[in-house]
């Protein structure tokens, strides 16, 4: 994972959100990335570029862009932090849940492991306390 450490905040958005249309649709284009992004389709090509440099997508000129195994691996991880983020905001700090999905877009990039590991925890113990185990 060595070409992943210099991932930018963008670029992780971008593998997100690449992997989320692909759940949805059977190909993934372009214009929907930028479309689901709100940039233009010249910041798309440029981004995924970058990535396919890392080998974290496949991106031919007016193809398809699809995420490789690595790519994928990561996008599920950011996902992963997102909903765990946004979960402790709506469900603990009692954020309504637009604000809380707005913020944790961007505490996403900057949480630690050990900062996961730890809500992981957190949320995990207060559900069994819930559940009245």
């Amino acid at each position: 994972m060595e070409n992943n450490a210099v991932l930018t905040n963008s670029m992780e958005d971008y593998l997100e959100v690449i992997s989320m249309l692909g759940q949805k649709k059977k190909y993934v284009r372009v214009k929907d990335i930028a479309k689901e992004m709100k940039v233009k389709m010249p910041s798309v090509t440029s981004a995924l570029k970058i990535l396919a440099e890392k080998n974290l997508v496949r991106h031919e000129k007016y193809e398809y862009v699809e995420l490789t195994e690595q790519g994928l691996m990561i996008a599920n991880e950011v996902k992963k932090r997102h909903n765990l983020i946004a979960k402790f905001l709506i469900e603990v700090l009692k954020i309504d849940p637009d604000t809380a999905e707005k913020d944790a877009c961007g505490i996403e990039h900057s949480v630690s492991p050990v900062t996961v590991e730890r809500l992981i925890e957190l949320i995990e113990n207060m559900e069994t306390c819930k559940n009245g185990i």
